[in-house]
């Protein structure tokens, strides 16, 4: 049980509050990607009264999101995405964003 313990890296605060909150954050927009569309259609065609005329896309999308960062599984399973960076960072030192798959070229 000790090893179990050993093996599960520490993370620091702003991993735990920020980094993996904000992962969570923009998997979930792509798991709700039909909501945000409807959300974001209706508020380019309501200009200022989007407030008042897009309460049923807005609710939708807050309720398909709340669902999974309520979610433990997903928590755990955006951690551990985290993880496999910060681990590929640490590796190669090149940010995830940064890094690009170079395919060999033939001349």
């Amino acid at each position: 049980m000790e090893s179990a313990k050993r093996e599960e890296p520490v993370l620091r605060h702003v991993e735990k509050d920020v980094l993996i909150p904000k992962l969570m954050r923009e998997k979930a927009k792509e798991r709700c990607s039909e909501k945000v569309h409807a959300f974001n259609e209706c508020c380019k065609d309501s200009g200022f009264l989007m407030v008042l005329k897009c309460r049923e896309q807005n609710t939708a999308l807050k309720e398909c999101l709340t669902v999974y960062y309520k979610d433990p599984a997903f928590y755990e399973e955006c951690k551990q995405e985290y993880l496999k960076e910060k681990q590929e960072f640490v590796r190669t030192g090149v940010p995830t964003k940064n890094r690009q798959q170079k395919l060999p070229t033939s001349m």
